[in-house]
């Protein structure tokens, strides 16, 4: 470079230099665009951040739809309801809940995906949904991935029935019978697919038997099967067969929860009457979509616990023949991780067809 071009350069930076200072120390029109530029960036996630953050804080400012995959009158539709009472108490807003059933929970979960992000829209999801993300070829939506969870609130367990004039008057009973004869005895149990199908399929595993399961379209035609002997056992809802172990037309020879049943505290679990590791447990939680603030999913799990933790509560939850109980996002997410593999290795050493 010569002489003359290196002095030229240097002159252009020293005018460059003066006109972002400013002459006379006054700043110029390029100092000011850049500074403001520079503060526009800096407040951009500062706005953002503090909008979320009112928002959350502000939760919630109308009332909170709760969408129930199950038609009125049943357990997540009841227990939802009480909850919903509660809720509205705790955090100043209405829940109202929504009855979508049909397609295994595929109608629920469509309305749900229609609606926003903002912790204005629930779904209750159950153990079934786990068993319907293995049972259906193509569910049409993921669970897992679409939405994300809040907190459980009913726990319940199944029971296994016997006929109280028939032979077996413990599981034991029944085991060593179907030990002794194997292929023989039955086991009634609703539609395959099913909890109870499933948790009949998952017992015949476990407890290393080989009995027939027989699936019935409604729990009283499980129960017409039971009192004419067609079926030695059935597995069933405690809840639905309450009137009839009120009338002594069924025996619950064992439950299938970890802990006994707070409704029938002299029946063992299935543990306890020597199936070790047998375990299957219900439950109904709330979810939102994925995407929603982690402080309004925060709020809305404090409330769940709270309502859990209700004396009121957990006596009505006892009288429908289940209990209150609230986990954490990051434990529910594991609980339904924990029942989704189950089910499926469940479903495919059954060969039950994929719907």
């Amino acid at each position: 470079m010569t002489v003359a071009n290196n002095q030229e350069s240097n002159k252009e930076e020293i005018q460059m230099k003066k006109i972002v200072a400013g002459e006379n120390g006054s700043p110029s029109r390029i100092r000011r665009m850049l500074l403001g530029a520079a503060a526009i960036a800096a407040l951009v996630p500062a706005m953002f951040g503090g909008v979320a953050g009112a928002q959350a804080q502000d939760y919630p400012t109308k009332p909170i739809r709760i969408i129930v995959p199950f038609g009125p009158g049943g357990l997540a539709d009841i227990t939802m309801r009480l909850a919903g009472e509660k809720l509205s108490g705790i955090l100043g807003q209405q829940f109202v809940v929504e009855n979508h059933p049909g397609a295994g929970g595929v109608a629920a979960a469509n309305e749900l995906l229609k609606s926003d992000p903002d912790g204005y829209d629930l779904i209750v999801m159950s153990n079934g949904t786990t068993i319907a993300t293995s049972l259906f070829k193509n569910l049409g939506y993921d669970p897992q991935t679409q939405f994300t969870p809040i907190s459980t609130l009913a726990w319940f367990d199944l029971g296994v029935f016997s006929n109280p004039e028939g032979e077996y008057k413990t599981l034991e009973d029944f085991i060593s019978k179907a030990k002794a004869e194997p292929g023989y005895l039955n086991v009634a149990t609703v539609n395959p697919g099913s909890s109870q199908n499933l948790a009949a399929e998952y017992f015949r595993k476990v407890a290393g038997i080989d009995v027939n399961i027989v699936t019935y379209r409604t729990s009283p035609d499980i129960l017409a099967a039971l009192i004419r002997g067609e079926v030695d056992v059935a597995i069933e809802s405690p809840t639905a067969f309450s009137g009839a172990l009120e009338n002594n037309q069924a025996k619950l020879l064992a439950v299938t929860g970890s802990q006994r049943n707070p409704t029938y505290p002299d029946v063992p679990t299935a543990q306890e009457a020597g199936v070790e590791g047998y375990e299957v447990v219900g439950w109904n939680a709330l979810y939102t979509l994925a995407g929603t603030p982690d402080d309004i999913i925060k709020k809305l799990n404090d409330a769940m616990f709270e309502v859990a933790g209700m004396p009121e509560i957990q006596k009505r939850f006892m009288e429908l023949g289940t209990s209150a109980r609230a986990l954490t996002p990051d434990e529910m997410a594991a609980q339904f991780e924990k029942d989704r593999a189950r089910w499926a290795e469940v479903i495919e050493s059954a060969g039950i067809e994929k719907r």
